[in-house]
């Protein structure tokens, strides 16, 4: 063996040593791609569930919405109604009904006039013939 056959032999055998050194590392290298990739595949897993819950919880609500909807399009309705109704009676009965009552007052108050006129006038009558007599 020459020098340069030791030389190799030597480098050889300080690569070897490197490259065992260097394997350590790889391996650990390798053991966290692994981990990284069952923690995507976890996430993944985990992750389509919650979507579909977030979906069926959106969807849920948004007919809870839509019922809330209705409700109020029939409490907008009944109180459209309502309003009309009130306009009816204030247009069909109110108007007539307060007529009626004015002039059933009017005729009260002719006829007490009238009746007070009248007893007025008898009383007079009454007093003119006892101071005649």
């Amino acid at each position: 063996m020459d020098i340069g056959q030791i030389a190799g032999l030597i480098a050889a055998i300080a690569f070897a040593i490197l490259a065992g050194f260097m394997i350590y590392p790889l391996i650990r290298l390798g053991k966290l791609f692994d981990q990284i990739a069952q923690t995507v595949k976890d996430t993944g897993d985990h992750a389509v569930p919650a979507l579909d819950e977030g979906v069926s919880t959106v969807q849920k609500v948004n007919r809870s919405l839509d019922d809330v909807n209705a409700i109020s399009d029939a409490a907008q309705r009944s109180a459209t109604n309502v309003g009309a109704l009130t306009d009816l009676y204030g247009s069909f009965l109110g108007k007539p009904v307060i007529k009626a009552a004015s002039a059933a007052w009017a005729v009260k108050a002719t006829a007490r006039d009238f009746l007070n006129k009248r007893a007025a006038g008898e009383t007079t009558a009454n007093d003119g013939t006892a101071k005649g007599e």
